[in-house]
């Protein structure tokens, strides 16, 4: 198991400190942690046990249970398709297929190169726009696998430009 960075280590610890007391604490914390590193290290498990006096394994059995928790370090973009029912009566399974081809893996992964991890969410909160895809904090309504190239072409081009709770549906 690779040893957390000092930094890491930190962001653990306080986050441990400052949410144990909490009723329910366990989710606070790896929302916590994850929202400040990106997802989740598998060395901050035996912290986080020995910090709300539960086992290894139960921590590891709640991260595991919910999708949105990572373990690994997420590539430089995060890709969410919508797999509700709404979208996919738009298309989205034919989408999802067209962009897991397109990116070379598949749901919970990471590519090659670092650049994107592809998750699953089961709603966007943009229906009427469907499908719809997150990349970010950005959701871009009414995609197809021609908006998605090109959406990203301008991700390895403009990674800075993307900006925060945009609702495209062009």
């Amino acid at each position: 198991m690779t040893k957390l960075s000092e930094q890491q280590y930190q962001v653990v610890v306080k986050s441990v400190a400052d949410k144990k007391a909490l009723p329910g604490a366990l989710l606070p914390i790896l929302h916590d942690i994850q929202d400040q590193l990106g997802y989740i290290p598998k060395a901050a498990i035996d912290i986080i046990a020995a910090g709300l006096k539960q086992t290894a394994a139960e921590i590891y059995g709640v991260i595991s249970f919910y999708h949105h928790f990572r373990l690994d370090k997420p590539g430089n973009h995060l890709v969410e398709i919508c797999r509700a029912e709404a979208c996919q009566a738009m298309g989205s399974e034919a989408l999802e297929q067209e962009i897991k081809s397109k990116l070379g893996i598949d749901y919970h992964q990471t590519s090659k190169d670092n650049n994107v991890s592809l998750e699953p969410v089961y709603c966007l909160g943009n229906c009427a726009c469907g499908p719809s895809v997150k990349v970010g904090e950005r959701v871009y309504g009414r995609m197809s696998g021609e908006k998605f190239s090109q959406l990203m072409d301008k991700l390895s081009t403009y990674v800075v430009e993307l900006g925060q709770g945009e609702n495209h549906a062009s």
